[in-house]
């Protein structure tokens, strides 16, 4: 991990100086999150923290940019397998997986959805395993989910912060 160490207090860094690791951090999460993801990007800004998370936009079929929130609506309505919604979602899903390559950790914002707490989905879970393969440390919003796929996710041994972003 190559994070960057920032000095505080007296220059001749005393006992009176304090230190801040900044690291280049990527969020995960749902994209019905994605205002939570926004949220959670400011707190860790707030620490100096390098940010990226999904796009907030997408070309429609047209090429026209639509919001995130828009395209997931569209994707959720879609009644068949092929078609501009897909080569959207393969595109998505590669550059989040670029983003996971480029980040020292990920933060994978894991709210309720379905009447599930903690949940995490299938793209979610893949890019746990990218961050997993490539050795960065997983850090959970909150507790691990209760699903069918909960050992995959408890094997790649995640950081839960219960919110406290401080602890990354």
């Amino acid at each position: 991990m190559s994070c960057n160490l920032v000095i505080h207090g007296n220059r001749d860094y005393g006992r009176s100086a304090w230190y801040t690791v900044v690291m280049k951090i990527t969020i995960c999460g749902s994209i019905a999150f994605y205002d939570k993801m926004l949220e959670a990007r400011v707190a860790l800004e707030d620490f100096g923290h390098d940010v990226r998370l999904p796009p907030h936009e997408i070309k429609d079929e047209n090429g026209a940019m639509i919001s995130v929130q828009e395209y997931y609506v569209q994707r959720k309505a879609a009644t068949t397998d092929t078609g501009w919604i897909w080569d959207r979602k393969a595109e998505a899903i590669a550059a989040h997986f670029e983003k996971v390559a480029w980040a020292d950790a990920v933060l994978v914002t894991n709210y309720d959805k379905n009447d599930i707490p903690g949940y995490i989905g299938g793209n979610t879970l893949m890019e746990m395993g990218v961050a997993f393969f490539l050795r960065k440390p997983i850090y959970l919003l909150t507790h691990v989910p209760r699903l069918s796929y909960r050992e995959e996710i408890i094997g790649m041994k995640p950081i839960v912060i219960e919110h406290d972003f401080a602890q990354i």
